[in-house]
């Protein structure tokens, strides 16, 4: 099934698809896609429930996340273009939880920032709790999946004494959605090809085979550094292309728009703003 949030800002209610790709409002079932909910989401059938009339605004398809975790140069031919080497083990990274948007809300760049980034990586939604899995049992562990744009500023992130997690946690830099996909209509998450555009001009295609570390080896790996709890987010990694690897190098200006999908998982549109 295909999940989603919809609403203003900090008001959102849960919802899913039906087959005919209507929002259905599911509030009269759950609170919300937070937390203890996503370890048995409702099995319901999307036509009978309310039909929401409109184009509401689309948020973030998960609430509540308590960690955002990322893995950094997780596809050896952005390593490449990053001029770093392949990791021997997952890099992890944090990206502070108030990054996070609804896939088509404006991305804002901080004031004096001149090296803003994009990255199309998939984001795995943890559902039962996983403390100590192994690979073969990790994915048991996965509520859902869906699309996430790592946005970065990479002055901050590499120019400003240490530390990723500066570039990365922007407000806004935290894109998710517009769904979070079930695991049934997902049989492999290392088949799936990824796409973003900047202003129509593809930047980046790949696909999640191309990954370094897959999606049950990083869940199992993380399990055994914390605990990964119910609504935590998982960001896997990008593919090459992003504006930094580029020669002259390409960054994120005011008025950029960026239009990025992965295969299933749906499509997100953000339009860059400068604040201030």
């Amino acid at each position: 099934m295909r999940y989603l949030r919809f609403g203003d800002v900090g008001h959102e209610k849960p919802g899913v698809l039906d087959g005919d790709g209507r929002i259905r409002d599911l509030s009269g079932v759950i609170a919300d896609l937070s937390g203890d909910v996503l370890m048995d989401l409702p099995a319901v059938s999307p036509e009978s429930l309310p039909l929401v009339e409109d184009h509401p605004r689309i948020g973030a398809p998960v609430g509540h996340v308590g960690k955002l975790l990322c893995i950094g140069l997780n596809y050896r031919d952005h390593a490449e273009e990053a001029g770093m080497p392949i990791p021997d083990e997952p890099i992890l990274f944090m990206k502070a939880t108030s990054a996070i948007v609804g896939p088509d809300d404006p991305v804002i760049l901080p004031r004096g920032s001149e090296k803003g980034d994009w990255e199309v990586e998939l984001g795995v939604v943890i559902g039962k709790p996983a403390k100590y899995v192994s690979e073969e049992d990790a994915l048991s562990h996965v509520a859902g999946y869906c699309v996430a744009n790592d946005v970065s500023e990479r002055a901050y992130q590499l120019e400003r004494g240490g530390q990723w997690t500066k570039g990365k946690s922007c407000d806004t830099f935290g894109p998710l959605g517009p769904w979070l996909v079930t695991p049934d209509e997902i049989a492999d998450p290392q088949t799936l090809d990824l796409y973003l555009d900047v202003n129509g001009d593809r930047m980046q295609t790949g696909t999640t085979a191309s990954m370094i570390f897959g999606v049950a080896q990083v869940i199992s790996y993380l399990s055994h550094m914390m605990t990964l709890h119910s609504g935590d987010v998982i960001v896997t990694g990008t593919p090459p292309g992003v504006g930094m690897g580029m020669t002259p190098q390409r960054f994120l200006q005011a008025g950029d728009v960026m239009e990025l999908g992965i295969k299933g998982l749906g499509k997100q549109r953000q339009r860059v703003m400068q604040d201030g």
